[in-house]
């Protein structure tokens, strides 16, 4: 009972601002992608030529639509305008860069794809929850709208971005950290005392994040560098989506739901 009398206290008090982080957060991956695309600008469109022998014109309209696309949706989503449609957006621009860089065949990547649409989902569901609440005092249909099959796809998405962040050694603390993170992980996709795991998942992989992930400490011009950066922001976006998790609860289709029914 402490804990959820200290976590409720701490939603209260977090209320306003828990989801423009989260989907800070959640948006960081796109955002920093963006970027890249305008200081590799040259980098990104040879390559991209080279790949596809697509020519110069159509390579550099590629590198232009990831660039506006992923800045025009981030600032989109974060201003809170049109927020459906940049989902809609940065949901074609994962869909593009995942047939463009031949991640299909990537299986790492592929989950990360899908797993940063899983994020996306969560920002549509919180999105339509927004457009409902002005329609207060209209009758709802059934229970079990969109919204809320949204919510839980996009928790089981999230679980396919965790994974991608298991590390697969034989190390004590990696072992210790992926039960750790795979036992908070499942709580949050059956949606059982949610936002507790949710909670604990994100101080967690913040600290994680911060250890391993320190991009900063290294030269730009070495490639573990970009590594470092890619896991960094990849992390950050996991963190973003179970912040949404924590800010809006788990929807509907959830062990948590079911309880209050039982």
């Amino acid at each position: 009972r402490g804990h959820f009398s200290s976590l409720s206290q701490f939603l209260r008090v977090t209320k306003q601002y828990l989801p423009h982080l989260a989907r800070l957060c959640l948006i960081s991956t796109f955002l920093e992608d963006g970027i890249r695309m305008w200081f590799q600008w040259n980098e990104q469109r040879d390559y991209i030529e080279a790949t596809w022998n697509c020519g110069y014109f159509l390579a550099t309209c590629f590198v232009l639509l990831n660039l506006i696309g992923q800045l025009g949706g981030c600032v989109l989503i974060l201003s809170r305008n049109f927020v459906q449609y940049a989902c809609f957006g940065l949901f074609g621009i994962i869909a593009l860069q995942t047939v463009a860089y031949s991640i299909l065949w990537d299986l790492k990547f592929l989950m990360r794809n899908l797993a940063l649409g899983g994020g996306l989902l969560l920002l549509l569901a919180e999105s339509r929850s927004e457009g409902k609440s002005m329609f207060a005092g209209v009758p709802s249909m059934g229970e079990s709208s969109p919204k809320q099959y949204m919510q839980l796809g996009g928790r089981v998405l999230l679980v396919l971005m965790f994974m991608t962040l298991l590390h697969f050694d034989s190390s004590f603390f990696s072992i210790l950290q992926n039960m750790v993170g795979t036992a908070l992980i499942i709580l949050v996709a059956i949606g059982f005392k949610t936002k507790l795991a949710a909670l604990t998942l994100v101080v967690w992989l913040l600290a994680i994040n911060f250890y391993f992930n320190a991009f900063w400490t290294i030269p730009a011009y070495k490639p573990m560098h970009d590594f470092l950066k890619y896991d960094f922001f990849q992390t950050t976006s996991v963190i973003g989506g179970l912040l949404l998790v924590v800010a809006l609860g788990p929807g509907g289709v959830s062990m948590d739901e079911k309880k209050k029914e039982w």
